[in-house]
């Protein structure tokens, strides 16, 4: 571990808890990791400000990847920005908003863009998009559109998924938590934006850590020569994952962290 100079980690069900929140020992752990010269990176399927709202008190000295790779900015400057083909768009809108029992989010840099749903659906959104409009049709749309997310009630991979996943390998769909299913673009995914990071700081793969507990994750953790799948993650991430690590609720990020902090003092 002592060589690792990038620590890269998902939000939901990896960083965050169960109620969506950082725990307190995080924060003191980044205090560390800054020291050590080790640069942080969040990576999350949620929007920028979402992320940015978590990690408020870090928030000038960490780089956030948004929409599962469609985004990377730091210190408000963008640094890559990868937009659906608005010539695609209508057709793709038109789909999702005819699926059965299917909520479509239409995400942007500074916004998402709901499709009318009932005020309990438009709390539980608002936990992950708090900058929102609610729309009625596709033309009260007004900015580029990185992604798009569907939400289902109950189980996204069985619901949504099958629905859906013909757009592939035209687009990338990914089942990205048990609710939600995204559609970005074909080169949108959080190995990319990692791999377009490792180049821009000039860190290998066996300089960097990752930690993953969903399908979105994949691709990021074949970047890494420490690659973590949380206790709590998908079969498919564990498979992926060289290692595992206690569940987002047991602190399990923090639990490597520290032993990274203690491996990086040593040298």
């Amino acid at each position: 571990m002592k060589d690792v100079k990038l620590v890269v980690t998902d939000m939901d069900g990896t960083l965050l808890n169960s109620n969506h929140d950082v725990s307190s020992k995080f924060f003191e752990l980044f205090k560390d990791l800054k020291q050590q010269n080790i640069q942080f990176v969040a990576a999350s399927g949620r929007p920028y400000y979402s992320i940015v709202e978590k990690l408020q008190p870090i928030k000038n000295d960490i780089i956030i990847v948004a929409e599962n790779g469609g985004l990377i900015i730091k210190n408000e400057n963008v640094l890559l920005s990868n937009k659906l083909n608005p010539n695609r768009l209508l057709e793709l809108y038109k789909l999702v908003t005819n699926l059965e029992n299917t909520y479509p989010i239409f995400c942007t840099k500074n916004q998402a863009f709901i499709l009318r749903a009932s005020d309990d659906l438009i709390n539980t959104f608002s936990e992950y998009y708090s900058v929102y409009t609610i729309i009625d049709c596709f033309e009260e749309i007004t900015d580029d559109i990185i992604k798009i997310a569907l939400y289902h009630t109950t189980n996204s991979e069985a619901q949504i998924f099958p629905l859906v996943k013909h757009l592939k390998p035209e687009l990338n769909v990914v089942v990205s938590g048990n609710h939600w299913v995204d559609i970005s673009e074909a080169i949108t995914n959080k190995g990319n934006a990692l791999t377009f990071l490792q180049k821009q700081l000039n860190i290998t793969p066996s300089e960097t850590m990752v930690f993953g507990d969903y399908n979105n994750d994949l691709e990021m953790l074949k970047c890494a020569k420490y690659s973590y799948a949380m206790e709590n993650a998908h079969p498919n991430v564990k498979a992926v994952a060289d290692f595992e690590t206690e569940s987002n609720d047991n602190n399990g990020v923090e639990l490597v962290l520290e032993q990274l902090i203690t491996e990086s003092r040593k040298h």
